[in-house]
């Protein structure tokens, strides 16, 4: 089996990525990344999710982008309730995480002699990330092999991100045929210790939306 690095933040989108990786013949090396969020339950479920899917290791490394703040989701900011329809990029944006994220899996890719990395960036049903965009995957994916030994000595690195034109309800029905059980998955902004969510942010209403369209009864938890 070939290797790859998936990365796994908890959610329902990663989780259904990993269940594909899997699928796809893949060794895969789950990475979850404690990067300062405020909410750490989501962790939790990244170690449930790459036990369950079958990864044959789970990393999580720390990274603290709560120094520098800039983000609801890392800093003193409030998360907001649903923005749909406002303009700019939300304040739920968390500056250049999907870069590192990726940075860091690239690194361990290297490692362990992997030519394939997975995330779960999605540009349909998403928040208006800059960093979730068919444009910045490719872009990612020139600098890996311009930038790694890999790169210039050895086979290459792909940057796959097969969520990237579905919408959540296709990821919900992918997620079904692969076996996937979001209800041990946690989306929320505003999750508490437990994992339950708060039905009111942005994450939250585009993953009931997803189980909404989809036809599939949502099993998310949520606060009283």
């Amino acid at each position: 089996m070939k290797n790859a690095v998936v990365l796994v933040s908890g959610g329902m989108d990663s989780a259904v990525v990993l269940a594909i990786a899997r699928e796809q013949g893949f060794a895969c090396h789950a990475l979850s990344v404690r990067y300062g969020q405020r909410h750490t339950s989501e962790l939790d479920a990244a170690a449930h999710v790459a036990r369950a899917l079958g990864a044959v290791e789970h990393k999580t490394v720390t990274v603290d982008l709560r120094s520098i703040g800039g983000s609801a989701l890392t800093a003193d900011i409030e998360v907001p309730d649903s923005t749909v329809g406002a303009a700019g990029i939300p304040v739920t944006y968390v500056p250049a995480r999907n870069t590192i994220m990726l940075s860091i899996a690239l690194g361990w890719a290297e490692v362990l002699g992997a030519s394939d990395l997975f995330c779960g960036v999605n540009a349909v049903d998403y928040s208006g990330y800059p960093d979730c965009r068919p444009e910045f995957i490719a872009a990612f994916e020139r600098l890996g092999n311009l930038a790694t030994r890999a790169g210039v000595e050895g086979a290459g690195l792909r940057v796959n991100a097969p969520l990237m034109a579905m919408s959540k309800a296709d990821i919900v029905r992918e997620g079904m045929r692969l076996g996937v059980d979001f209800s041990h998955t946690v989306s929320c902004y505003r999750a508490d210790a437990t994992g339950a969510a708060c039905r009111r942010c942005d994450a939250c209403r585009l993953r009931a939306e997803g189980f909404a369209a989809a036809g599939t009864a949502d099993p998310t938890r949520y606060v009283p």
